[in-house]
């Protein structure tokens, strides 16, 4: 077997500016008693493309033969359990009480 495909890895470029859209909107935006935002639903459309685009990279390599079917199931496989990872971090640290990340 090959094992000289480094391919898959530039999803992590996909993890890397996946929240960045999310930080932004989180600066720009002031008032959060507000249910919804034009900012943050931006915010949300962009990181919905960058997630989706993170998902479709490995099945159009392994479509094109570039990767094999079961390096794109790994990616993907990779792909639920970092994101996943970056919501809860979103979620637990997120809420703006005495407990949040932004006190780091």
């Amino acid at each position: 077997p090959t094992n000289s495909v480094y391919w898959p890895l530039f999803v992590l470029i996909f993890h890397a500016i996946s929240p960045i859209p999310h930080f932004i909107a989180k600066r720009a935006t002031y008032d959060s008693d507000a249910t919804s935002s034009a900012c943050r639903e931006l915010a949300y459309f962009f990181t919905t493309g960058i997630v989706v685009s993170a998902f479709g990279f490995p099945v159009i390599l392994a479509r094109v033969a570039v990767i094999k079917w079961g390096a794109c199931g790994l990616v993907l496989a990779g792909n639920a359990v970092i994101f996943l990872t970056i919501q809860g971090f979103f979620l637990v640290f997120g809420r703006g009480d005495d407990f949040s990340w932004e006190q780091w």
